[in-house]
């Protein structure tokens, strides 16, 4: 599941998908920035494999990463190298993987637009009319809200549109052998994700060189890094197996389910509106921890941050979240324990309010709809 997001900002554990906001020093995922991340096009380029000199078969780094992963993880070395031998390099990838070359102001507004757009709303819309007793269950079942799960799949891959057509082998190993230069190294990452991925292959029966998914390597609807299928992807429709690329309603429990498992906590909001005090110590100081909750109500209002009624009376810790605006005044927000899980599975606040909103947009498509004679 989830990559956490992007080859620059996700968690070692989530998806891997092209949307978080920008870092001036890269952690590990994306490096795209809020106005400009990939475009569909480069996210579901089939990379050209038609080059032997492109095949990790002549390699001696290959072959010894195949005789480690087979130890580490007791796979049959025959078959670890069988499968490693027919990866190849990819470019597109590395390249995918690099920081923009014009870094642009950080720009929600911008962002926003990319997702929150009519092809998305309605293709969300006949989600949820579709899916609307699983997306019921699962927020019965996790306590995740219908509209979190939908927002989730929607920005990840536009329902099930745009899942990936880099094979997962070449990607993950790319990653590993070949991390670009120039970035901070995730090698280590990518590289116990290729373990996942070979485990994952045995246990489902797959064959590796058949599975596709995004240029990091996340898969499916809700585009999940190999270690999170096998962690916290569901069999929510019952057939006796996971399967995150062909059942809409795995995809649907799974997300819950990795939500939930983040720290989701039932029928709290995901945030609040802020007013926050004037530029100074008081807002460094709220503004400090990032988007991680850490202060109460009480102290947001010592700090001179002031907060609606409802979020005054909020029983768990808050973040005061800054969202740029490309040189305008910012987007402020008051983040709870909600607003943070979502930045699990992508650790970005533009990534998490895109989905909160692409959500809401959602179901009212679907309500507008469901209204009509």
């Amino acid at each position: 599941m989830p990559a956490n997001g992007t080859p620059e900002s996700q968690p070692a554990g989530s998806l891997a998908t092209p949307v978080s906001e920008p870092a001036s020093a890269p952690i590990g995922a994306t490096v795209s920035t809020p106005t400009a991340p990939p475009t569909l096009a480069e996210r579901t380029l089939t990379p050209r494999q038609d080059a032997d000199a492109d095949a990790y078969a002549e390699r001696d780094d290959a072959r010894q990463l195949a005789r480690e992963l087979a130890n580490s993880r007791q796979l049959d070395a025959d078959w670890a190298w069988s499968v490693i031998s027919q990866a190849r390099y990819t470019e597109s990838v590395t390249r995918l993987m690099m920081p923009a070359a014009t870094p642009t102001a950080k720009n929600w507004a911008a962002y926003r637009s990319r997702f929150i757009e009519p092809l998305r709303i309605k293709a969300g819309g006949q989600f949820w009319r579709t899916h609307q007793a699983a997306l019921q269950r699962a927020q019965d079942t996790y306590g995740v809200p219908a509209d979190i799960i939908a927002g989730v799949i929607g920005v990840e891959t536009i329902y099930g549109r745009n899942m990936g057509k880099y094979r997962v082998l070449d990607a993950l190993t790319t990653l590993t052998l070949d991390f670009p230069r120039g970035r901070s190294d995730r090698s280590a990452f990518f590289r116990q994700e290729l373990a996942e991925f070979l485990v994952m292959c045995r246990e489902q029966g797959l064959e590796p060189t058949e599975v596709l998914g995004s240029y990091a390597g996340a898969i499916g609807w809700p585009q999940f890094m190999p270690s999170s299928i096998r962690k916290l992807a569901v069999d929510f429709d019952g057939d006796g197996h996971i399967d995150l690329v062909n059942s809409p309603v795995d995809a649907i429990g799974s997300v819950a389910h990795y939500l939930s498992a983040h720290g989701w906590r039932k029928e709290w909001p995901t945030h609040f509106e802020v007013t926050p005090p004037p530029e100074g110590p008081q807002r460094d100081t709220l503004l400090a921890p990032d988007i991680r909750p850490t202060f109460s109500a009480s102290d947001m209002a010592q700090l001179g941050a002031t907060l609606p009624e409802s979020g005054q009376r909020h029983p768990g810790p808050l973040a005061l979240v800054l969202l740029h605006n490309a040189g305008r005044a910012p987007t402020l927000i008051a983040g709870t324990d909600n607003f943070y899980a979502i930045t699990r599975y992508n650790q970005s606040s533009y990534y998490a309010l895109a989905v909160i909103q692409l959500g809401e947009a959602v179901g009212k498509e679907n309500t507008r709809t469901n209204a009509r004679p």
